[in-house]
């Protein structure tokens, strides 16, 4: 028995060892409580990533949203309310650093202590008992001193999350290896699409809405389109902005035009007037193809048009009629060859500029963001390998064309992987599974709100009666996830993170409900993304940053801003920017974590977990989401400002109960009430498209302005839009168009769901 009192010495110096730790945060907590310090472990709640582009079916989805599925409503909050956590909004004052300070020094103290009481029993074993006694307690030390030190726990997570690792690793570097193979080869689209039209010739290609084009068949268009425009003097680094909506046309189009080394700026086909001017000029565009259906929307802007903008107008049959001085192309395609051109026409290379793709930013109309031949191999091969798709697979994606998530990570497949690809005009939540069976299909992309919409349909026998292996997309809220997978017998989800023209994209692998990635805890470097701090004072829009001059990494469970690491000449790691220089050095923030460094701000707040799983959170600056369009605060503000003579607005995101995203709202300085609603709303409606006009306003009778001369939007935003709070008029967008007083009893029904926005 005697022989056993050194080791429950040495077993209890290690229990204390453990629990005086610092990085114990029970005793954390509790030392906090006894000193008063304030300091707080709770982690925040963790906000469901916000969708992205889909054009909802007669722009409402089929059923009342009211009826939403249960524990998909979360509690509503905002950007700017305090983060329950230990950093990025607190400020703690100079009594509670101190206590910090003295917790730390009388915790270092306590375990020197043990630890020398500790060292000393062994030394006393082993002396008077020998090394049979010696050893067992000088293990028993170390591996005290090991729990005590936190590097257990390093040891757990890199043991439980090493075969993610492993699996992410071996498809990086696969991924890697194609790239780079494609660079060598100078391969560009065109080249590799070939490839596969050799090879598979009758396969289907592409299936629209129950019309299957074959590869040879996409070809031949492609190859028609590009004979007509080089009879007609279009060169390589020519720009030619393409106005379609979905269908197959529209890929084989730009696709055509790349083979002579012609930009393509795939422009939005919801954009009317000044944001449609504005998405022809910024490109520089020589000429511009769209839509017979599209025809009204260029005819509004045509006589403003750079008179050296050549019209291109595509019809449903030949020698249909078209705008006065626009050709008609699809009767020129008729007689064009289906052999691509050759003499005269110079190749394009690995890195020439494909296409444009607009994206909303903090600075007001869309911008034109660079997508070269091999950022666009690398989009589309970085989801297929690291998500494991086949060629075999079928793909289903309603989303816009126009768009990173469906013009290059799904029709990228069919481009780059020989695989087919079904498409339709527009989103129908009630015929989302529907078309996966007929079709066969194997994987269907999807966005946030529409697996809302979808969920919200009547049950059916489709909901299980198909072959969906997998579903890929970004913006499943963690809310519904669980219920969707199942209902809808969905194996795996491939939740992404991207920015079209941005460097920080990350796929989850796992199936972790919510997450849309991870980083590796155990080799962080290898894929160089990360979560700084952020200055709230800014709106979580800028990095903090220490005395150094540097910026600060956040810790597990801490939200921050999440930026990739710029490395130039490296696809996965390059930052191409916009057309707009300007625009492209605001999304760099430089110093990062050395002087010289730089990374691409993402603008969006994430958190990750212990395990390295990283959540979004929120938006940042001065755009939201409404119906799964990004909206430019400032590009609204303009035309709000205008349509009232030019009175002070701000315009800004409100959280609506039981909706995806934030409804747009302006609040306009009227105290006298000289603003004309019913005027409002028309031209809104002839300026604007339906997602980025406001749905409510406020008339403010007086305001509060910054130092700067800026209305205090963040002021006004945290105020929402309950009429019972707020003491001036706030109106809604009713169903007709019609801007109407929002009362108590109809701020209850639109919470309800029984009014829709």
């Amino acid at each position: 028995m005697l022989a056993l009192i050194p080791y429950l010495l040495i077993i209890s110096h290690s229990i204390f060892l453990f629990f005086i730790s610092p990085r114990s945060p029970d005793l954390a907590n509790s030392l906090a409580a006894g000193f008063g310090t304030g300091v707080r472990a709770t982690s925040p709640p963790v906000r469901p990533r916000q969708p992205s582009i889909v054009d909802v079916e007669k722009g409402q989805p089929e059923n009342e949203l009211a009826r939403q599925v249960a524990g998909s409503r979360t509690r509503p909050t905002s950007q700017l309310e305090p983060f329950a956590t230990e950093s990025v909004g607190d400020q703690p004052n100079s009594k509670s650093v101190s206590g910090d300070r003295f917790r730390l020094v009388l915790l270092y103290v306590l375990q020197l202590t043990s630890v020398g009481a500790s060292i000393a029993a062994v030394v006393l074993i082993w002396y008077y008992m020998g090394w049979e006694f010696g050893l067992p307690a000088l293990l028993i030390t170390l591996a005290a001193v090991f729990i005590a030190s936190g590097w257990w726990r390093w040891w757990y997570i890199a043991f439980v999350t090493a075969p993610r690792d492993i699996k992410a690793l071996t498809r990086y570097i696969k991924l890697l290896g194609l790239v780079r193979k494609h660079a060598k080869n100078n391969a560009t689209i065109g080249d590799i699409f070939a490839e596969f039209v050799s090879k598979q010739p009758e396969k289907a290609c592409l299936i629209f809405e129950g019309r299957s084009w074959t590869f040879r068949e996409v070809n031949d268009y492609s190859n028609r389109l590009a004979n007509v425009f080089h009879s007609h003097g279009y060169k390589h680094g020519d720009v030619v902005g393409l106005l379609q909506e979905n269908r197959p046309e529209f890929v084989a189009t730009w696709l055509g035009l790349s083979k002579l080394g012609v930009i393509v700026p795939l422009i939005n086909h919801n954009l009317r007037k000044n944001a449609l001017m504005h998405s022809v000029t910024v490109a520089n565009c020589n000429a511009l193809i769209y839509g017979e259906a599209l025809a009204d929307a260029v005819a509004e802007i045509a006589d403003t048009l750079p008179s050296a903008v050549a019209l291109y107008q595509v019809n449903e049959a030949v020698q249909t009629p078209v705008l006065t001085n626009a050709k008609d192309l699809t009767t020129l395609m008729q007689s064009a060859s289906k052999e691509l051109p050759v003499n005269g026409v110079k190749k394009p290379s690995h890195h020439d500029k494909l296409i444009y793709i607009y994206t909303s930013g903090t600075t007001g109309l869309p911008k034109a963001a660079v997508i070269t031949h091999s950022r666009y191999i690398f989009i589309a091969a970085a989801i297929s390998l690291v998500a494991g798709f086949r060629a075999d697979d079928i793909f289903y994606t309603p989303l816009p064309l126009y768009h990173t998530a469906g013009g290059m990570m799904s029709i990228g497949q069919a481009l780059l992987f020989g695989a087919t690809v079904v498409t339709r005009k527009k989103f129908s939540a009630s015929q989302f599974f529907t078309d996966c069976q007929k079709y066969n299909c194997t994987i269907a992309q999807y966005i946030g709100e529409m697996c809302r919409y979808i969920l919200a349909t009547p049950a059916s026998p489709t909901d299980k009666a198909h072959k969906v292996r997998l579903i890929f997309g970004n913006g499943l809220r963690p809310q519904i996830w669980p219920q969707f997978v199942e209902r809808f017998n969905i194996p795996r989800v491939a939740e992404f993170y991207g920015a079209t023209e941005g460097n920080a994209n990350i796929v989850n692998i796992d199936n972790t409900v919510g997450a849309i990635g991870f980083v590796s805890r155990i080799i962080p470097v290898v894929y160089p993304i990360s979560i700084i701090r952020a200055d709230p004072a800014t709106g979580y829009s800028e990095p903090l940053r220490g005395k150094d001059g540097l910026c600060q990494l956040c810790k597990p469970n801490e939200p921050g801003l999440f930026i990739g690491k710029i490395i130039p000449n490296n696809p996965s790691r390059a930052f191409l920017g916009y057309v707009d220089k300007g625009a492209t050095e605001k999304k760099i923030v430089r110093d990062i974590f050395r002087k010289g460094d730089a990374a691409f701000l993402s603008g969006d707040l994430l958190v990750a977990d212990e395990r390295g799983s990283l959540f979004f959170k929120d938006r940042t600056g001065d755009t939201y989401r409404w119906k799964g369009e990004n909206v430019s605060t400032s590009e609204v503000e303009a035309e709000v400002s205008n349509a009232c003579g030019y009175r002070d607005t701000v315009v800004y995101g409100v959280e609506v109960p039981n909706l995806e995203g934030r409804a747009g709202m302006a609040a306009i300085l009227d105290p006298e009430r000289q603003v004309d609603l019913e005027q409002l709303a028309r031209t809104l409606k002839d300026t604007l498209p339906s997602y980025a006009r406001p749905q409510f306003v406020r008339l403010l009778s007086k305001v509060d302005m910054t130092g700067t001369f800026k209305l205090k939007k963040l002021d006004l935003q945290v105020e929402g839009f309950d009429p019972s709070g707020i003491e001036d008029s706030v109106y809604y967008l009713t169903g007709k168009g019609q801007y109407e007083l929002l009362t108590p009893e109809i701020y209850e029904q639109i919470k309800r769901g029984e009014v829709r926005l």
